[in-house]
């Protein structure tokens, strides 16, 4: 049998699981300090609802499970597709789920409901670093306020968060793919094609001006639209005015600047907010603003989100307003291990050893008293020392205790 985990997955040893858990902790800690409240859904998810939730691309990269017994043996007889074969698929990330959670349970939740989910996601992607194929989301959203308000409360807890855990050197970069789609249509692109060039011009920092050019006429879009937006693109200075004049609608970019401009006061100068005009976020079902992490010890966003208005009323007919931020939980947490992280104000980890001379349940009550000052655990003595101190050193342990004419001594 193979002992390794699956490609894209791991296994985490304890050293790595307690600063996950601590990152975590501060993150929900900041989290519920802002009143929200943590929830948690299935990791599967119906076809139908997956199918249907415009996830862009990571709808190719969804984990399929085929169907059970004879509704797999009659798919298998009449039309064996991949369509056919499989009812239910593993979640690509957090807002479908939170989306079809919220509308069958809506009579019971205060509104506007302030929500967390902080779970895993899988996507069958190529694994590379920062890019597994199971990994943890830590999401907050607001489902009932299309107010701007909302975009700047996520904005401001997230922050909070990342700040929380020993981030300061960040920048959120924001856009409105209200403003983005009203220029390009202004630029020549029809309406039905805005979902594709946007996707395409989200990819800018990636493959640049002539990669999106490329993309675009790969895709038979006007040459007249594609000139127009790489000519644009390729000017030293793209700023929000600039971007707004392009617009049929100079006033859409009004809330864009309110976000902007009041994020900036809340901050205080502890992290940067920059707008960003070829920020589209790849999913399809963002409707508006939409934002994104940058830190400089990372290559790409270590956090990201937007406004969905449209994803509920897919389940109940009548569209809520939602917006949601995600924090890029792997991500963050390799970065700080790189960083040989510390958990501040942590116990000393010590490691009572005994043996058969002593009574265990005097062990047990030495080492509650130990645990007032460390973080204690109680190990039999092996036959050779030194392998053992040498094992638990690596371990984190940095205290040892032991039994001397009956009393402990820590060292």
């Amino acid at each position: 049998m193979k002992v390794n985990a699956l490609k894209g997955m791991k296994d985490i040893l304890p050293q790595e699981q307690r600063i996950r858990d601590y990152i975590q902790g501060k993150i929900l800690e900041t989290y519920r300090a802002s009143g929200f409240e943590r929830i948690s859904t299935p990791i599967l998810e119906d076809s139908e609802n997956i199918d249907k939730s415009d996830g862009g691309d990571n709808l190719n990269l969804v984990f399929k499970v085929l169907k059970r017994g004879d509704k797999l043996d009659s798919a298998l007889a009449n039309n064996p597709s991949a369509a056919t074969l499989s009812d239910m698929g593993l979640r690509y990330d957090l807002t479908l789920p939170l989306s079809r959670f919220f509308a069958a349970n809506k009579e019971s939740l205060q509104f506007p409901f302030k929500v967390i989910q902080t779970d895993r996601v899988y996507r069958a992607e190529r694994p590379q670093k920062g890019r597994l194929r199971e990994f943890v989301q830590c999401d907050i959203d607001i489902l009932g306020d299309s107010s701007c308000n909302a975009e700047v409360e996520l904005i401001d807890v997230t922050a909070r968060a990342m700040l929380n855990i020993g981030f300061n050197n960040f920048t959120i970069n924001v856009n409105d793919r209200r403003i983005l789609r009203n220029m390009l249509e202004t630029m020549g692109f029809a309406p039905e094609t805005l979902d594709s060039v946007c996707i395409t011009f989200d990819k800018l920092d990636k493959i640049g001006a002539s990669g999106i050019e490329a993309e675009l006429k790969e895709k038979q879009l006007p040459d007249n639209a594609v000139k127009a937006l790489v000519d644009f693109i390729s000017s030293d200075s793209i700023t929000l005015d600039a971007v707004s004049a392009k617009c049929s609608d100079s006033s859409i970019a009004n809330d864009l600047k309110y976000v902007i401009s009041t994020a900036e006061k809340v901050s205080g100068g502890k992290y940067k907010i920059a707008y960003c005009p070829n920020l589209v976020r790849g999913q399809g079902y963002y409707t508006g603003m939409v934002f994104e992490i940058a830190c400089p010890e990372f290559s790409g966003a270590v956090g990201g989100g937007g406004r969905y208005d449209n994803m509920i009323g897919k389940f109940l007919g009548q569209n809520i307003p939602a917006v949601g931020f995600s924090i890029g939980f792997e991500r963050i947490c390799n970065i700080l291990l790189e960083q040989n992280y510390k958990i501040p104000d942590a116990k000393e980890k010590c490691a009572l050893l005994y043996d058969d001379s002593v009574s265990y349940p005097d062990v047990l009550k030495a080492a509650e008293k130990l645990r007032e000052d460390f973080t204690v655990s109680v190990i039999k003595k092996a036959k050779k020392a030194g392998p053992q101190f040498g094992m638990l050193e690596t371990q984190g342990y940095t205290k040892f205790a032991q039994f001397k004419e009956g009393q402990v001594v820590v060292k």
